[in-house]
C-alpha cells in the first residue's frame, strides 16, 4: 500500500494538529428506550449459548445484537474504526495503512451510493435493527464503551462484510507485494507457497497461516446412497483462529416469520455464516481462485499524471484522501494522501512503477444480504437462489438437506477474461480489451450436485477433485484464464482416500473421518520424508532423528512419540515448493533445525505428542491430538517460549448434522472453549475445552422442547431474567 512510516512522516511538515479528541454524536438518551420498539427474548441455555426468539426478523436482530454485545462488546467495538477507515486514530501508523486502503478503494463512496438501491428493504430493516441492539447495549453500559466510536451505524455492519471479503481472498497481500522495494518475479514463475507465505524454509512459527488466518477448512457430506444407514450427513468444520475478531461464536436466531438457524458467526455479525436449520445445512471453506489482476501502466515522461491507453495519453482521476491518526498514542494528526484511478480501477505509484488493480467484487455491497437469504432458505431451491446472487468473491460451500440433496460449489466472482494472456502475471495496462466487466454466471462455476458416488468433500483443494473421479468437474471444461486453483491439501487427499475405502459410511465412521489424525502418503510434501529416510548422516543427533522419522506412522494421536519431529519436518517441507530439488545439505539442515528445536524445548526427540500439542484456556492446559493440515486440524505455536505448542487455530466450532430416512434431524456440535468469548470469570469461558480434546460432541439444543428443558435463563434486552 503506502510506505508505512515514510508515508506518514513525509507529511508531518504539512500536517495539522487536531484540537481535542474525535467528536461523536452518541447521546445515550437517544438510544436507551430502543427496546420498546422490539419484541424479542434472549434465552441462554446451560452452556450459555444464546437462543434469540423474536416476533419478526428485525425483532430477532435487535435481540441478537444485544446478546452478542453482552459476550463480545470489546471485539465488536474495536472493529468499527477498521470498517470506517478511522483505525489510525486508535492504532496509530498500523491503522493508518488500512485506513488508506479503505479510502483508496472508495468503499464508503460505493456503500453510500448503493445502500438504498442494492440492499432490499427487508435486509435494511434487519441490519438497522441489529445496529439498534448494539447502540441500546452501549447506552445502558456507558462505563464499558468508548463513546468516540459510537453510535454504530447500519452501514458500519454492511462495510464489515465488504471489507472482510476482500481480506479473505487475499487482496491485501497483492497490495503489499506491489509496495515492496522492487517488483517481484512474475507471478507465473512463483509458487503458491511463495505467494501465500513468502516464508521459505524458515521455522520461526509452527503455524500455517496467511495474513493471520489458517490455511484450512473442511466440509463434507454424504447422501443416503453413501450412508450405511441411509442417512444424509454433513460435517461443518471451518477453521479460524481460536480467539479474536474472527474466532467462531455460536448462536441460534429464530423469528415467528420463518427465520430459524443455529451455527457460527464472527462477533458483531448479524447472520449465521455456517450452520443448519430444520431442513438444511451448509459449511464453507476458503478457496484460492485468481481474483486480482495487476496492470503495468506506462507513464507520460512529460506528465506523471497521464498513462498510455489505447494509443493515447489519458489523465488519471485523482483525489486527496484524509487520514487521521494518533502518534505515540496521544498526538492526533491529519495527513492527506494522493489516490489515483485509471480505467482499470485504483492505481498506485511505487519506486518500481505505477500499477492499476482490478479485483473481484468491485462495487459489490450485498454480501450481508446473501448471508441473510441463506439463513432464511427453507429448501434446496431457496438456498441455490441465495447463492446465485454471487456477492461473495470467494469461498467453497458444501450443502446437505433433509430431502437428501448434497452439493459442492466452488463459489467465486470469477472475471470473464479474454484469452491469450497470462492472467496470473503482470498485465499490460494500455489495452482496453483487458479490462473485464463481466463475470462467470452461477451455473458456470465448478459444482457437483447429488453425485452417484454419494459424497462431496471440500478441504481447500482444487474444485476438480471433490468426489469420485468419474463425477468431478472436468478441468478441461474451464479455461485457464478463469484462474481456478489446482493444488491439493493433505486433508483433501486423506478425506478422499477415506471416502473411497469406507463407502458406504456408517455414523461412527463419519465421525471418525472428521477426527482423523493421519497424513496421507499421497500428499506431495509427505514424500519429503523419503529424502530423510534414504539420506546418510554422520552426526549422532541426525541419525537419531532419521530413526524417528523412519518409524513414524504419519499419525498425530496424543500417544504418538514420533509426531513432534515428524510434523515439524512436514511443515517445513510443505512451505518450500523447491523441496524436491533439495540437496543433501539442505535436507540435513532442515532435519537439524527441527531436531535441535525439539531437543532444546523437550530434551528428547520422542516426546509424547499430547505433551507437546496443547489446548490452553485460562488455567486449563490439555493435551490434544491432531495437527497442521490434518482433518483434526490443530495449528500450534510457541514451542521455544513454552516448551509446548499452544493450539491457536483450526478446529473451533464444528458440527455434524444428519437427517435419517424419515427426515428426522440430528445435530451434534462442539466449541473449542465455550460460549463466553472474553469473560474469564464466566463458567462458560472454558467449559467445553475438555470435551474438545476428548472429541465429545453434544446436542446443540436446536428444537424448542430441548431449549426449554435446558434453559438457564430468559430475559428481554436490558431487563432482568424472566
Amino acid at each position: 500500500m503506502v510506505k508505512r512510516f515514510s508515508l506518514i512522516v513525509s507529511a508531518f511538515g504539512s500536517a495539522l494538529l487536531l484540537l481535542g479528541c474525535q467528536t461523536n454524536d452518541f447521546k445515550p438518551e437517544r438510544f436507551e428506550n430502543l427496546n420498546t420498539k422490539y419484541d424479542v427474548i434472549i434465552r441462554r441455555d446451560l452452556r450459555g449459548v444464546p437462543h434469540i426468539k423474536g416476533r419478526t426478523d428485525p425483532d430477532t436482530a435487535f435481540g441478537f445484537a444485544y446478546a452478542q454485545a453482552e459476550d463480545n462488546w470489546q471485539l465488536i467495538e474495536d472493529a468499527i474504526p477498521f470498517y470506517r477507515g478511522e483505525n489510525g486514530l486508535y492504532a496509530g501508523l498500523d491503522g493508518a495503512v488500512t485506513d488508506y486502503l479503505v479510502k483508496w478503494l472508495g468503499l464508503w463512496e460505493t456503500l453510500n451510493e448503493q445502500y438504498q438501491w442494492d440492499l432490499s428493504p427487508d435486509t435494511r430493516s434487519y441490519v438497522e435493527a441489529f445496529a439498534d441492539g448494539l447502540n441500546y447495549y452501549a447506552a445502558l453500559h456507558p462505563d464499558l464503551v468508548d463513546e468516540t466510536k459510537l453510535p454504530i451505524k447500519p452501514k458500519d455492519i454492511v462495510m464489515g462484510f465488504m471489507l472482510r471479503h476482500l481480506m479473505f481472498y487475499g487482496f491485501d497481500g497483492v497490495i503489499r507485494e506491489l509496495n515492496k522495494p522492487s517488483r517481484q518475479r512474475p507471478l507465473s514463475e512463483r509458487s503458491e507457497t511463495e505467494l501465500k507465505t513468502e516464508s521459505g524454509n524458515e521455522l520461526e512459527e509452527e503455524e500455517i497461516s496467511f495474513e493471520g488466518l489458517p490455511i484450512g477448512s473442511n466440509a463434507f457430506a454424504i447422501s443416503a446412497r453413501g450412508s450405511e444407514e441411509g442417512s444424509t450427513r454433513i460435517a461443518i468444520n471451518s477453521h479460524q483462529p481460536l480467539t479474536g475478531p474472527v474466532a467462531w461464536y455460536e448462536a441460534h436466531i429464530k423469528s415467528d416469520t420463518g427465520l430459524d438457524v443455529l451455527g457460527g458467526l464472527f462477533p458483531g455479525g448479524p447472520v449465521i455464516n455456517v450452520g443448519f436449520t430444520e431442513n438444511l445445512a451448509w459449511g464453507a471453506t476458503v478457496n484460492n481462485p485468481d481474483l486480482v489482476d495487476v496492470f503495468v501502466l506506462e507513464i507520460n515522461p512529460d506528465d506523471v499524471d497521464q498513462y498510455w491507453f489505447d494509443g493515447a495519453w489519458k489523465d488519471f482521476e485523482k483525489k486527496e484522501v484524509d487520514i487521521d491518526l494518533r502518534i505515540w498514542g496521544f498526538l492526533p494528526w491529519s495527513v492527506s494522501r494522493e489516490a489515483l484511478y485509471s480505467e482499470h480501477g485504483p492505481a498506485i505509484r511505487t519506486d518500481h512503477g505505477t500499477y492499476a488493480v482490478r479485483y473481484a467484487g468491485m462495487g459489490e455491497i450485498r454480501q450481508l444480504e446473501q448471508w441473510y437469504r441463506m439463513n432464511q432458505a427453507q429448501n434446496f431451491e431457496d438456498w441455490r437462489e441465495a447463492m446465485s446472487m454471487l456477492s461473495f468473491a470467494s469461498f467453497n460451500f458444501v450443502y446437505a438437506d433433509k430431502d437428501d440433496n448434497i452439493m459442492f460449489l466452488h463459489n467465486s466472482i470469477t472475471p470473464r477474461r479474454v484469452e491469450g494472456y497470462e492472467w496470473n502475471n503482470y498485465l499490460p495496462g494500455d489495452r482496453s480489451e483487458l479490462i473485464w466487466k463481466e463475470t462467470l454466471g452461477f451455473s458456470q462455476l465448478p459444482q457437483v450436485i447429488n453425485p452417484e458416488a454419494g459424497f462431496v468433500l471440500s478441504a481447500n483443494q482444487t474444485p476438480f477433485r471433490v468426489t469420485h473421479p468419474s463425477e468431478n468437474p472436468k478441468e478441461t471444461d474451464y479455461s485457464p484464464v478463469n484462474g481456478f486453483q489446482l493444488n491439493m491439501t493433505n486433508r483433501a487427499n486423506r478425506g478422499l482416500e477415506l471416502f473411497d475405502s469406507l463407502l458406504p459410511i456408517s455414523r461412527q465412521e463419519f465421525f471418525e473421518i472428521k477426527h482423523d489424525k493421519f497424513y496421507s502418503k499421497s500428499t506431495d510434501y509427505v514424500t519429503y520424508l523419503d529424502k530423510i529416510r534414504s539420506a546418510s548422516f554422520a552426526e549422532p543427533l541426525l541419525k537419531d532423528a532419521q530413526e524417528v522419522i523412519a518409524g513414524w506412522d504419519l499419525a498425530t494421536d496424543q500417544e504418538n512419540l514420533n509426531a513432534a519431529l515428524g510434523t515439524c519436518v512436514l511443515l517445513a517441507a510443505e512451505r518450500d515448493d523447491d523441496r524436491e530439488q533439495h540437496s543433501d545439505e539442505q535436507v540435513e539442515s532442515l532435519l537439524n533445525k527441527c531436531a535441535v528445536r525439539l531437543m532444546e524445548a523437550r530434551g528428547t526427540l520422542k516426546p509424547r505428542w499430547g505433551d507437546v500439542n496443547r489446548h490452553v484456556r485460562g488455567e486449563l492446559n490439555l493435551g490434544v491430538g491432531g495437527g497442521p493440515d490434518i482433518l483434526r486440524a490443530v495449528y500450534g505455536s510457541g514451542l521455544e517460549e513454552n516448551g509446548f505448542l499452544t493450539n491457536r487455530a483450526g478446529d473451533g466450532l464444528y458440527y455434524i448434522v444428519s437427517w435419517d430416512r424419515n427426515g428426522n434431524l440430528e445435530a451434534k456440535g462442539l466449541h473449542q472453549y465455550g460460549s463466553a468469548t472474553l469473560d474469564e470469570t464466566s463458567p462458560h469461558y472454558s467449559d467445553q475445552a475438555q470435551d474438545y480434546v476428548d472429541e465429545k460432541m453434544h446436542d446443540p439444543w436446536f428444537e424448542e422442547e430441548k431449549i426449554l428443558s435446558n434453559l438457564k435463563k430468559a430475559y428481554r434486552p436490558g431487563e432482568e431474567a424472566l
